[in-house]
């Protein structure tokens, strides 16, 4: 399966993700490749691929970019390969990623499953953007701003939830993923196989 979660910056998308991986073994967080400088505290290859603009548009340009955005002023992208690569082996595949580049993986694949993480209310949004103490006055009004423009992609997803708690957040898209994979859809070839299993005299009956 491929999990996209995406919601305003500040909405707890990377604790969310680092939990679920970590209660999920067959779960793998894909990496994203940025522009953007380095937080106090994140590490090259764990929180994202660290890389200047011209190593960034040169995977762009040559296709290898699953999906690709500029969000507040840098760049950011998917791998296509780690995530094609893991989904041929059966891994679930998880990716945080903004509105713009799970637009691109809507157009291109009809198997995602869309999640879009929300706060609790907007001002309790604007008070984590503060806390963090990551962003300058500046970069936080125009996160803050971004927020609700990316509020209008909601309808386009498949789930919502709410970040109250961190624990109440990931039993629910836990739940969601254990849904999906309920999915008839999902299951063709199990089905084929047990059709194909017994004489079947009346073929409209397994329609």
């Amino acid at each position: 399966m491929l999990i996209i979660i995406s919601g305003p910056a500040g909405v707890g998308k990377g604790t969310l993700c680092q939990v679920l991986c970590r209660e999920n073994p067959r779960l793998h967080y894909s990496v994203s490749l940025t522009t953007r400088s380095p937080r106090p505290g994140e590490q090259d290859g764990i929180n994202y691929h660290f890389v200047n603009e011209d190593d960034f548009m040169a995977q762009r340009n040559g296709g290898q970019l699953l999906e690709w955005a500029n969000v507040h002023g840098n760049y950011y992208g998917t791998p296509a390969r780690l995530v094609e690569q893991l989904r041929k082996e059966g891994r679930d595949v998880i990716l945080e990623i903004d509105t713009q580049g799970a637009r691109q993986i809507r157009r291109n694949t009809n198997d995602g499953v869309f999640v879009f993480l929300l706060p609790p209310t907007m001002q309790d949004l604007l008070k984590r953007i503060h806390k963090r103490g990551a962003d300058a006055p500046d970069a936080i009004k125009r996160r803050y701003a971004n927020a609700f423009r990316e509020l209008e992609e909601l309808e386009k997803y498949n789930y919502l939830v709410v970040n109250e708690e961190i624990e109440a957040a990931v039993l629910n898209i836990n739940a969601i993923i254990t849904a999906e994979k309920c999915r008839v859809s999902r299951h063709r070839t199990l089905l084929k196989q047990l059709l194909e299993e017994g004489d079947i005299d009346d073929l409209s009956l397994h329609r």
